[in-house]
């Protein structure tokens, strides 16, 4: 699919640094390769977060992946003195929001070349609101899966009163068979462990109840599988919790699920948040971290605005800057390429 050629919508900068909802901002230069034209909104929104990252962010570097004229509108709206912080990679093929993952074999997409930056080492992270099966798909293609990870898994950070809970599979893989469920649990502690600093993280799998052999059978059998297994960073697994403890905290820092229950469950969240808080800092950045490939890949949300996909971009920087990926396989005791 082709993209359109796109209106002259690029919005200016805002003025001053004003820091991403919900992500650090650390010193240390990040590369960060932008899929332009991945998102609803493409390309406008992804050249509004791109602009808002890059005045937060001083030691932000983007190579921006899309159309020409798209990424130039992004750089004349720049400083004068921040334009040689952005660099161009040209492409025009676009895998679409509502086409097949399996598009992103094409080599010519924005995403696949983002992905292809990364693996080259031209860029440290990617960034893309575009179809998140797209984004996987090309992930796994051009940077591999870690040792022992059959399916990677994106994971989001939700606030809760009692701290950071760490929510996964929120799309990645719909699959909900134990051994992926085990996997994750184990992917989530380390998350949890690396880039929140929880110590002894507590584990628990999403079901409909709290007693033993609540839930449909995925759930019945991997709550056992998931008990037996050794979770690293000295976590250990509180068994099945209920979809109120994302908001609460109190008995679980990681909560498991299936992709699609995990997806649905975290856009349900986000509208909440969108209605009820006034203040936008507030939210929670709507990206989450593929983990489990040989690179940091962040996806937004695919109805991102402008000041999600800058904490997109914020949290792919923080990523890298903590060396995320490489502190996780550590604690997994796996390669990650």
């Amino acid at each position: 699919m082709e993209h359109p050629t796109p209106g002259r919508e690029a919005p200016v900068p805002t003025a001053g640094r004003h820091r991403p909802a919900g992500v650090p901002v650390e010193p240390g230069i990040a590369r960060i390769a932008v899929d332009l034209l991945g998102g609803d909104g493409a390309p406008a929104v992804v050249v509004d977060g791109a602009l808002r990252a890059c005045s937060a962010d001083p030691d932000l570097h983007l190579l921006l992946v899309g159309p020409p004229e798209v990424a130039g509108e992004l750089v004349g709206a720049l400083p004068q003195a921040d334009r040689d912080r952005v660099s161009v990679r040209p492409v025009r093929a676009v895998v679409g929001m509502a086409d097949a993952p399996t598009g992103a074999k094409r080599p010519d997409t924005t995403v696949r070349a983002a992905v292809a930056a990364v693996a080259e080492g031209g860029a440290d992270a990617l960034v893309s609101a575009g179809a998140s099966g797209a984004t996987v798909t090309a992930a796994v293609l051009g940077l591999g899966r870690w040792s022992g990870v059959r399916r990677p898994a994106l994971v989001a950070t939700l606030p809760a009163e009692s701290g950071p809970v760490v929510l996964l599979d929120v799309g990645a893989s719909f699959e909900a068979r134990p051994g992926t469920l085990a996997r994750h649990a184990a992917l989530g502690a380390a998350y949890a462990a690396t880039v929140h600093k929880v110590r002894h993280p507590r584990v628990g799998l999403l079901s409909i109840g709290t007693e033993p052999g609540k839930g449909d059978r995925a759930r019945r059998a991997a709550d056992p599988f998931i008990a037996a297994q050794s979770l690293p960073s000295e976590a250990r697994y509180v068994g099945l919790v209920e979809g109120y403890e994302v908001s609460l905290g109190a008995h679980a820092d990681v909560i498991v699920a299936d992709g699609f229950t995990g997806n649905v469950l975290l856009k349900g969240i986000e509208g909440t948040y969108t209605r009820c808080r006034q203040d936008r800092s507030e939210t929670p950045p709507r990206a989450a971290a593929l983990v489990g490939v040989g690179g940091v890949v962040i996806v937004c949300h695919g109805a991102a605005t402008g000041a999600d996909v800058a904490s997109g971009i914020a949290l792919a920087a923080h990523l890298h800057r903590r060396a995320a990926a490489t502190e996780i396989a550590t604690l997994l005791g796996v390669s990650h390429g």
